[in-house]
């Protein structure tokens, strides 16, 4: 766990169904399930009607930019069953899904990305 990491938010609904896909045999020992297990370990949990608006949920939208390029993209953070990269819908199982899920706006993350 990065000790740098700003706190996030989550559901409990977005938990429970995100540890139920963890326990699935094909997500149980995927690249990302460690990663984002670590990610709810740390999670501020609260209950569906009281999650703020501006935090990446389960199927939200949101915009980020590439601090060194400027760059920014739209991406849907999705369940693995939903992700299609050419439609920028982003499993929360892929390394920048799990990165983003329960930040707030403003906040930001570092994250390799391959090459």
């Amino acid at each position: 766990m990065n000790d740098n990491a700003p706190a996030i938010v989550i559901s409990s609904l977005d938990l429970q169904r995100i540890e139920e896909l963890l326990e699935q045999p094909p997500h149980r020992d995927s690249p990302g399930s460690a990663s984002l297990r670590a990610e709810l370990a740390r999670a501020n949990v609260l209950d569906p009607a009281e999650m703020p608006g501006d935090v990446i949920t389960m199927n939200s939208v949101a915009t980020f930019v590439d601090e060194t390029s400027g760059e920014s993209r739209e991406i849907s953070l999705v369940y693995p069953r939903d992700a299609d990269t050419a439609a920028n819908k982003i499993s929360v199982l892929a390394p920048v899904g799990s990165a983003m899920l329960g930040l707030r706006v403003g906040q930001s993350i570092d994250w390799k990305v391959p090459g």
